[in-house]
């Protein structure tokens, strides 16, 4: 897996972990950076992205996002940068490319380190170069709803030589995660494809929900997580199982994308006309639409009554700092800080565009945003 992730990004090292925060965390220990040092990121994102800061001993400092791309905003990351910063992380939001030109030269005048959050983005381009190719180092989650999926996963890319020295001995160093909590992520494909999925509508919201109360599956994100804690399977090493499954995955990587841009294709052409506010299509080239974001004043509401008519509308992200019981004040963020990211929390719904989404279902999906257009 990490052999033919090199050979994807074309670049010369990477480091295999079980998942985008213990990636996060082996960049940051090897940046040695002194304790206290902030790192600059944006606001509308999860805490898998500011928790490794905390537990690398940094601090996060949150930044705004534009409202059109979900993106860092440039302007407010210069406002924001002070004597103690020494690295910004750039989150390419919903697989559409933050603005890499304009950051790189930040980062160049203020001696930054530039780090990428390519969680969303795999396969996206900027100018024709890849997402993860940009900065000092990146990291790649393949988390159950990113762009492949190892139910747990992550992934380091780095060219530095020095970097890639100390990462290779923090990886080695970590070890691997309990048996118990393998087998947890391996049951996850076979229970949701065999039993969750097909019967979702009658039993299978139910059997998931059992199904993590009795710790068969594990969540997504753990409770402690929501607290700015550090569960105990973080940092570990990637085991070999779950890279088999990750390697699957990757080899479709391709059509995964090509399917993501019809879809998001088809729903841009039906809800042009529409009074949704639509994403950015400046590099919709480059945009592998992760998810299909859009914009209305009554989201949640509408995210709440899709769920129940069964219709996977996405609440990425309901809050700044998702999810949306996350206590903001442990993962530092402070109220009012990043007003256009707070307004987004409030107005932001996601459409899917994974393999399994068939245009018939995009169809249906289209007839109930339609209701409330």
């Amino acid at each position: 897996m990490e052999k033919r992730f090199r050979e994807y990004l074309g670049i010369k090292y990477v480091f295999s972990f079980n998942s985008g925060r213990s990636a996060l965390m082996a960049i940051l220990n090897s940046l040695e950076l002194k304790p206290g040092s902030e790192i600059l990121l944006q606001a509308f994102t999860c805490n898998a992205a500011a928790n490794p800061v905390i537990w690398s001993g940094l601090k996060p400092v949150y930044v705004d996002c534009y409202e059109e791309t979900f993106n860092i905003d440039v302007e407010d990351l210069k406002r924001k940068i002070g004597p103690r910063s020494k690295a910004v992380m750039v989150q390419h939001t919903f697989g559409s490319p933050a603005d890499m030109d304009e950051i790189l030269e930040v980062c160049r005048k203020n001696n930054l380190i530039l780090i990428e959050d390519c969680a969303h983005s795999l396969g996206a381009e900027y100018g024709g170069r890849k997402t993860g190719t940009f900065g000092k180092a990146a990291f790649f989650s393949f988390s159950r709803d990113k762009v492949i999926s190892s139910v747990y996963g992550g992934m380091v890319g780095t060219d530095d030589d020095e970097l890639a020295r100390k990462m290779n001995a923090y990886q080695e160093g970590i070890g691997y995660p309990s048996v118990f909590w393998i087998k947890q992520q391996l049951l996850h494909p076979v229970l949701m494809s065999w039993l969750i999925l097909p019967t979702y509508s009658v039993l299978g919201k139910y059997l998931l929900v059992l199904f993590q109360w009795f710790k068969v599956l594990s969540k997504a994100v753990h409770w402690k997580e929501k607290r700015g804690l550090r569960p105990g399977y973080f940092p570990k090493r990637l085991p070999e199982a779950m890279a088999i499954l990750a390697l699957n995955q990757f080899k479709k990587l391709e059509r995964f994308n090509a399917h993501r841009k019809e879809i998001a294709e088809f729903y841009l052409e039906r809800l042009t006309e529409t009074g949704y506010k639509l994403p950015d299509m400046k590099n919709k080239k480059g945009n592998i639409f992760l998810r299909f974001s859009l914009r209305h004043p009554q989201a949640h509401e509408m995210i709440k009554k899709a769920w129940r008519n069964n219709l996977l509308i996405g609440d990425w992200y309901t809050t700044p700092v998702a999810p949306h019981d996350t206590r903001l004040d442990k993962v530092g963020y402070e109220i009012g800080s990043c007003p256009r990211a707070e307004k987004l929390a409030g107005e932001t719904l996601n459409l899917p565009t994974h393999i399994n989404i068939s245009t018939k279902e995009a169809e249906n999906i289209i007839d109930f945003l339609e209701k409330w257009k």
